[in-house]
Protein backbone atom coordinates (compact mmCIF):
# COMPACT_ATOMS: atom_id res chain seq x y z
CA UNK A 1 0.00 0.00 0.00
CA UNK A 2 1.21 3.29 -1.11
CA UNK A 3 3.79 4.16 -3.73
CA UNK A 4 7.12 4.62 -4.95
CA UNK A 5 8.18 0.75 -5.09
CA UNK A 6 11.08 -0.50 -7.54
CA UNK A 7 9.10 -4.53 -7.92
CA UNK A 8 6.64 -5.71 -9.89
CA UNK A 9 4.53 -8.32 -9.51
CA UNK A 10 4.55 -11.27 -11.69
CA UNK A 11 0.89 -11.49 -13.33
CA UNK A 12 -0.45 -15.25 -13.26
CA UNK A 13 -1.18 -17.04 -16.45
CA UNK A 14 -4.90 -17.76 -17.48
CA UNK A 15 -4.37 -21.16 -15.20
CA UNK A 16 -3.49 -19.04 -12.13
CA UNK A 17 0.17 -20.14 -12.50
CA UNK A 18 2.95 -18.08 -11.66
CA UNK A 19 6.26 -18.73 -13.36
CA UNK A 20 8.83 -18.13 -10.99
CA UNK A 21 12.17 -18.60 -12.30
CA UNK A 22 15.50 -20.62 -11.24
CA UNK A 23 16.75 -17.54 -9.25
CA UNK A 24 13.36 -16.50 -7.24
CA UNK A 25 12.73 -20.44 -6.06
CA UNK A 26 16.41 -19.84 -4.80
CA UNK A 27 15.43 -17.16 -3.20
CA UNK A 28 12.38 -18.72 -1.51
CA UNK A 29 14.19 -21.69 -0.65
CA UNK A 30 17.24 -19.61 1.41
CA UNK A 31 14.51 -17.53 3.17
CA UNK A 32 12.26 -20.49 4.12
CA UNK A 33 15.14 -22.38 5.32
CA UNK A 34 16.53 -19.80 7.77
CA UNK A 35 13.38 -18.76 9.08
CA UNK A 36 12.15 -21.90 9.93
CA UNK A 37 15.50 -22.76 12.06
CA UNK A 38 14.73 -18.98 13.42
CA UNK A 39 10.91 -19.42 14.41
CA UNK A 40 11.82 -22.69 16.08
CA UNK A 41 10.47 -22.57 20.09
CA UNK A 42 9.32 -19.10 19.07
CA UNK A 43 5.97 -18.99 16.56
CA UNK A 44 2.82 -20.00 18.69
CA UNK A 45 1.15 -23.45 18.07
CA UNK A 46 -1.59 -21.89 16.00
CA UNK A 47 1.18 -20.54 13.70
CA UNK A 48 2.37 -23.99 14.05
CA UNK A 49 -0.32 -25.88 13.15
CA UNK A 50 -1.43 -23.44 10.24
CA UNK A 51 2.43 -24.02 8.61
CA UNK A 52 1.71 -27.99 9.28
CA UNK A 53 -1.68 -27.56 7.37
CA UNK A 54 -0.31 -25.69 4.52
CA UNK A 55 2.63 -27.60 4.30
CA UNK A 56 4.81 -25.36 1.92
CA UNK A 57 7.00 -26.31 -0.57
CA UNK A 58 10.57 -25.27 0.44
CA UNK A 59 12.77 -26.24 -2.97
CA UNK A 60 10.08 -23.55 -4.67
CA UNK A 61 7.99 -21.10 -4.24
CA UNK A 62 4.10 -21.88 -4.18
CA UNK A 63 1.52 -21.40 -6.30
CA UNK A 64 -1.23 -19.61 -4.53
CA UNK A 65 -3.67 -22.31 -5.77
CA UNK A 66 -1.78 -25.10 -3.54
CA UNK A 67 -2.52 -21.98 -0.41
CA UNK A 68 -6.21 -21.77 -1.36
CA UNK A 69 -7.24 -24.96 -1.18
CA UNK A 70 -5.93 -25.00 2.18
CA UNK A 71 -7.58 -22.08 3.37
CA UNK A 72 -10.55 -22.28 1.36
CA UNK A 73 -10.97 -25.52 3.29
CA UNK A 74 -10.06 -24.17 7.38
CA UNK A 75 -11.60 -21.06 7.10
CA UNK A 76 -13.25 -19.64 3.53
CA UNK A 77 -10.41 -17.77 2.90
CA UNK A 78 -7.92 -17.36 -0.37
CA UNK A 79 -5.10 -15.43 -1.60
CA UNK A 80 -5.45 -13.28 -4.54
CA UNK A 81 -2.60 -11.89 -6.33
CA UNK A 82 -1.80 -8.23 -6.74
CA UNK A 83 0.61 -5.62 -7.53
CA UNK A 84 3.24 -5.11 -5.52
CA UNK A 85 1.57 -2.04 -4.10
CA UNK A 86 -2.44 -1.45 -3.67
CA UNK A 87 -4.52 1.09 -2.35
CA UNK A 88 -6.24 1.36 1.23
CA UNK A 89 -9.92 0.90 -0.44
CA UNK A 90 -8.82 -1.70 -2.41
CA UNK A 91 -7.23 -3.48 0.93
CA UNK A 92 -10.28 -3.54 2.95
CA UNK A 93 -12.08 -4.71 0.01
CA UNK A 94 -10.74 -7.58 -0.36
CA UNK A 95 -10.55 -8.46 3.66
CA UNK A 96 -14.13 -7.40 3.56
CA UNK A 97 -14.50 -10.45 1.01
CA UNK A 98 -12.11 -12.99 2.64
CA UNK A 99 -9.78 -12.26 0.09
CA UNK A 100 -6.02 -12.06 1.31
CA UNK A 101 -3.86 -9.91 -0.83
CA UNK A 102 -0.13 -11.30 -1.94
CA UNK A 103 2.01 -9.13 -3.67
CA UNK A 104 3.68 -11.90 -6.50
CA UNK A 105 7.30 -10.85 -6.31
CA UNK A 106 10.07 -11.84 -4.31
CA UNK A 107 12.95 -9.74 -2.57
CA UNK A 108 16.35 -9.81 -4.33
CA UNK A 109 19.32 -11.31 -3.06
CA UNK A 110 20.69 -7.69 -1.84
CA UNK A 111 17.83 -7.55 0.02
CA UNK A 112 17.68 -10.48 1.34
CA UNK A 113 17.47 -9.63 5.43
CA UNK A 114 15.40 -6.63 5.11
CA UNK A 115 12.83 -5.50 2.90
CA UNK A 116 10.18 -2.57 3.88
CA UNK A 117 7.51 -3.90 1.60
CA UNK A 118 5.68 -6.83 1.61
CA UNK A 119 6.76 -9.42 -0.54
CA UNK A 120 5.72 -12.88 -1.70
CA UNK A 121 7.90 -14.24 1.35
CA UNK A 122 6.14 -12.13 3.54
CA UNK A 123 2.71 -12.32 3.17
CA UNK A 124 2.82 -16.49 2.41
CA UNK A 125 4.97 -16.95 4.97
CA UNK A 126 4.44 -15.04 7.41
CA UNK A 127 0.19 -14.29 6.85
CA UNK A 128 -1.36 -17.17 5.78
CA UNK A 129 -0.54 -19.98 8.64
CA UNK A 130 -2.66 -17.72 11.10
CA UNK A 131 -5.52 -17.56 8.44
CA UNK A 132 -6.01 -20.96 8.81
CA UNK A 133 -6.74 -20.58 12.84
CA UNK A 134 -10.78 -19.47 13.18
CA UNK A 135 -10.43 -16.77 15.71
CA UNK A 136 -7.54 -14.71 13.66
CA UNK A 137 -9.43 -15.15 10.16
CA UNK A 138 -12.28 -13.86 11.66
CA UNK A 139 -10.82 -11.20 13.34
CA UNK A 140 -9.63 -9.92 10.07
CA UNK A 141 -12.53 -10.67 8.36
CA UNK A 142 -14.26 -7.65 10.31
CA UNK A 143 -11.25 -5.84 10.08
CA UNK A 144 -11.82 -5.51 6.77
CA UNK A 145 -15.82 -4.95 6.49
CA UNK A 146 -14.97 -2.27 9.34
CA UNK A 147 -12.17 -0.61 7.20
CA UNK A 148 -14.30 -0.83 3.91
CA UNK A 149 -16.83 1.37 5.25
CA UNK A 150 -14.16 3.97 7.59
CA UNK A 151 -13.29 7.24 6.83
CA UNK A 152 -9.93 7.99 6.33
CA UNK A 153 -9.48 9.75 9.92
CA UNK A 154 -10.77 6.57 11.28
CA UNK A 155 -8.57 3.59 9.12
CA UNK A 156 -5.35 5.55 11.01
CA UNK A 157 -6.58 4.14 14.01
CA UNK A 158 -7.94 0.79 12.77
CA UNK A 159 -4.14 0.60 10.95
CA UNK A 160 -2.77 0.39 13.98
CA UNK A 161 -5.03 -1.79 15.48
CA UNK A 162 -3.82 -4.17 12.13
CA UNK A 163 -0.08 -3.40 12.96
CA UNK A 164 -0.18 -4.42 16.76
CA UNK A 165 -1.93 -7.78 16.39
CA UNK A 166 -1.87 -9.40 12.53
CA UNK A 167 1.77 -7.89 11.94
CA UNK A 168 3.59 -7.77 15.49
CA UNK A 169 1.32 -9.44 17.46
CA UNK A 170 2.70 -11.94 20.67
CA UNK A 171 0.50 -14.41 22.54
CA UNK A 172 1.34 -15.75 25.61
CA UNK A 173 0.95 -19.33 26.15
CA UNK A 174 2.16 -21.97 28.97
CA UNK A 175 5.59 -22.76 27.86
CA UNK A 176 6.03 -18.18 27.23
CA UNK A 177 5.68 -16.02 25.01
CA UNK A 178 5.27 -16.68 21.45
CA UNK A 179 4.76 -14.92 18.36
CA UNK A 180 1.51 -14.50 15.71
CA UNK A 181 2.07 -11.64 14.00
CA UNK A 182 3.74 -12.10 10.42
CA UNK A 183 5.74 -8.51 10.33
CA UNK A 184 7.72 -10.42 13.01
CA UNK A 185 7.30 -14.41 11.59
CA UNK A 186 9.18 -13.26 8.64
CA UNK A 187 11.62 -11.47 9.89
CA UNK A 188 14.68 -13.37 11.71
CA UNK A 189 16.49 -9.87 13.42
CA UNK A 190 12.83 -9.30 14.75
CA UNK A 191 11.79 -12.45 15.61
CA UNK A 192 14.46 -13.09 17.92
CA UNK A 193 14.23 -9.21 19.57
CA UNK A 194 10.35 -9.86 19.74
CA UNK A 195 10.98 -12.05 23.06
CA UNK A 196 13.60 -10.47 24.52
CA UNK A 197 11.70 -7.83 26.03
CA UNK A 198 9.97 -7.37 29.67
CA UNK A 199 6.44 -6.11 30.99
CA UNK A 200 6.19 -2.63 30.90
CA UNK A 201 5.54 -0.55 34.30
CA UNK A 202 3.74 2.15 35.75
CA UNK A 203 7.12 4.20 35.21
CA UNK A 204 6.47 3.58 31.46
CA UNK A 205 5.08 6.99 31.07
CA UNK A 206 7.87 8.25 33.07
CA UNK A 207 10.33 7.15 30.45
CA UNK A 208 12.16 9.88 28.29
CA UNK A 209 10.27 9.28 25.04
CA UNK A 210 12.85 9.25 22.95
CA UNK A 211 15.82 7.12 25.00
CA UNK A 212 16.85 4.10 22.91
CA UNK A 213 15.12 0.98 24.42
CA UNK A 214 17.55 -2.07 24.83
CA UNK A 215 14.65 -4.23 24.71
CA UNK A 216 11.45 -3.79 23.48
CA UNK A 217 8.27 -3.35 25.80
CA UNK A 218 5.51 -5.60 26.70
CA UNK A 219 2.07 -4.56 27.51
CA UNK A 220 -1.32 -6.52 28.14
CA UNK A 221 -3.62 -6.40 24.93
CA UNK A 222 -5.93 -3.51 24.89
CA UNK A 223 -7.68 -1.97 21.99
CA UNK A 224 -8.21 1.20 22.46
CA UNK A 225 -4.32 1.49 24.05
CA UNK A 226 -3.01 -0.18 20.59
CA UNK A 227 -5.32 2.47 18.50
CA UNK A 228 -3.44 5.00 20.58
CA UNK A 229 0.29 4.04 19.82
CA UNK A 230 1.94 5.45 16.93
CA UNK A 231 4.49 2.93 15.16
CA UNK A 232 7.08 3.21 12.80
CA UNK A 233 8.05 0.82 9.69
CA UNK A 234 11.83 0.92 10.09
CA UNK A 235 12.85 0.04 13.19
CA UNK A 236 12.39 -2.70 15.61
CA UNK A 237 8.98 -2.34 17.17
CA UNK A 238 9.84 -0.92 20.98
CA UNK A 239 6.51 -1.72 21.99
CA UNK A 240 4.66 -5.12 22.20
CA UNK A 241 0.90 -5.88 22.92
CA UNK A 242 -0.17 -9.25 24.34
CA UNK A 243 -2.67 -11.19 23.89
CA UNK A 244 -3.66 -14.32 26.78
CA UNK A 245 -5.26 -16.36 24.08
CA UNK A 246 -5.39 -16.35 20.37
CA UNK A 247 -9.72 -16.40 21.06
CA UNK A 248 -9.70 -12.52 22.39
CA UNK A 249 -9.18 -11.74 18.82
CA UNK A 250 -12.09 -13.59 17.88
CA UNK A 251 -13.91 -11.71 20.43
CA UNK A 252 -12.77 -8.25 19.80
CA UNK A 253 -13.81 -9.21 15.88
CA UNK A 254 -17.48 -9.01 18.19
CA UNK A 255 -17.16 -5.90 19.42
CA UNK A 256 -18.17 -2.42 18.52
CA UNK A 257 -14.47 -1.61 17.12
CA UNK A 258 -15.64 1.55 15.84
CA UNK A 259 -16.72 2.83 18.95
CA UNK A 260 -13.46 1.68 20.26
CA UNK A 261 -11.60 3.83 17.11
CA UNK A 262 -14.29 6.63 18.79
CA UNK A 263 -12.95 6.58 22.20
CA UNK A 264 -9.05 5.95 21.27
CA UNK A 265 -10.15 9.79 19.10
CA UNK A 266 -10.99 11.41 21.72
CA UNK A 267 -8.12 10.17 24.35
CA UNK A 268 -5.56 11.10 21.46
CA UNK A 269 -2.13 9.76 20.86
CA UNK A 270 0.62 7.98 23.44
CA UNK A 271 4.18 9.82 22.88
CA UNK A 272 6.01 7.66 20.85
CA UNK A 273 8.66 5.53 22.00
CA UNK A 274 11.02 6.27 19.15
CA UNK A 275 12.55 9.53 16.80
CA UNK A 276 9.85 10.45 14.25
CA UNK A 277 12.04 10.62 11.65
CA UNK A 278 9.46 9.13 9.38
CA UNK A 279 6.11 10.14 9.17
CA UNK A 280 3.83 7.38 10.47
CA UNK A 281 1.90 5.16 7.96
CA UNK A 282 -1.53 5.03 8.09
Amino acid sequence: MGSGTKYVSKKPDEQGVIHWDRSENQVWHDLVERQLACIEGRACQAYIDGLELLDLPQQRAPQLVEINRVLQSTTGWECVAVPALINFDRFFRLLANKQFPVATFLRRREEFDYLQEPDFFHEIFGHCAMLTNPAFAAFTHTYGKLGAKANSAQRVYLARLYWFTVEFGLLQQQEGLRIYGGGILSSPGETRYALTGQMASDKLDKLDSKAHQPRPLYKPFEPIDIMRTPYRIDIMQPLYFILEDINQLYELAHQDIMQLVTEAQKLGLHEPLFESKIKEVS
